[in-house]
């Protein structure tokens, strides 16, 4: 009877101290969180894996097997539309960071393109440029569909608002002369336009991501499309308007069947509102780049093995934010050039 009430007592002594690590967890832990994009891109998982190795909520000194992350901060990579949607959802406060297209993240500190009604934000700086993305143009193999010309007449989804592809796919479109009214538009998800592909009713999407895309292996394993070029004057005239496109290449065998493709990209940078405290920043740069290393591997995506420190500032397009640029300097590396406040 003793040994029950010691037990029993033990237990409960067990529950309250559970109870209060848990209490003092949520009193501490801080929630950061990153605007990715659509599940079926590439920003979504490369989100989770960054939520991954920048946090540790619970502030533990040894997380095997892998590095631990900043003490009390819980990230967590939200599903977004997209560069747009993560830009406003920082300006708002509904985010604390996100993902976007270098030049959507320049028009919103600039007030310019996609921003041109509102007024230039200070609010978006930089912790790093992650990787360059492709702009592919889909197409139904049946869709008789061999350049962006050939779009005109067919159904075409230009991806859902609040989309960096959707801004992106209206540039190439007007630089080749191609109305809206031209075609037959659907303002859907990539994962709704792979099922109307599937399906037969659509011929043709845009989405920008890193190659290679599951929404795109997907269908191209199932021998359903092509990814056709953007190339020549209008591709020309596109990179002379605006500073951060360059000519992109899809290495054949990206996707299953297909050859290489000539395209276009753009930066995909990492972005955080500037109230973020200096010291979360630095330290959220810091455990982000020595953590990495460890989540590259046969089974990770395989944009992690192109984020490279080398290129942390490559068309970094907004302020770099203090936090960062302090870990920056503290390895030696002394960003120059970089737009400013």
């Amino acid at each position: 009877m003793l040994t029950k009430k010691i037990m029993g007592i033990a237990g409960i002594a067990a529950l309250i101290v559970s109870m209060t690590v848990a209490m003092t967890a949520s009193a501490e832990t801080r929630l950061f969180r990153i605007g990715t994009g659509g599940v079926s891109g590439t920003y979504y998982p490369i989100g989770q894996v960054i939520a991954k190795i920048i946090s540790n909520p619970m502030a533990k000194t040894d997380c095997a097997p892998r590095a631990c992350g900043v003490p009390w901060l819980l990230a967590i990579g939200e599903a977004s539309n997209g560069s747009v949607a993560n830009i406003a959802g920082i300006k708002s406060g509904q985010l604390e960071s996100g993902f976007s297209q270098s030049d959507v993240a320049h028009w919103a500190h600039t007030g310019t393109g996609v921003f041109y009604r509102e007024l230039a934000s200070s609010q978006i700086m930089g912790i790093a440029s992650l990787f360059t993305e492709s702009i592919h143009l889909v197409v139904h193999k049946d869709a008789g569909i061999s350049t962006v010309y050939d779009l005109v007449g067919k159904r075409v989804s230009l991806d859902d608002p609040g989309s960096g592809t959707l801004v992106d796919a209206r540039i190439v479109l007007k630089a080749h002369n191609i109305s809206e009214t031209d075609m037959t538009v659907q303002y859907i998800k990539p994962g709704e336009a792979i099922k109307k592909m599937r399906n037969g009713d659509l011929d043709a999407f845009f989405i920008i991501v890193g190659h290679p895309a599951k929404a795109i292996s997907d269908l191209s394993d199932e021998n359903l499309i092509s990814v056709i070029d953007i190339t020549g004057p209008g591709a020309d005239q596109i990179i002379a308007e605006n500073s951060f496109f360059s000519k992109q290449v899809i290495p054949a065998g990206s996707y299953n069947g297909l050859d290489e493709v000539q395209t276009l990209g753009v930066a995909a940078l990492w972005v955080v509102h500037e109230t973020v405290s200096d010291e979360l920043v630095y330290k959220i740069t810091k455990r982000f780049w020595t953590n990495l290393p460890a989540m590259r591997g046969p089974a990770s995506h395989p944009k992690l093995s192109n984020i490279t420190i080398a290129t942390a500032f490559d068309s970094l397009s907004v302020p770099l934010h203090p936090g960062a640029r302090k870990y920056y300097e503290e390895i030696g590396l002394h960003p120059r050039q970089l737009p400013t406040n």
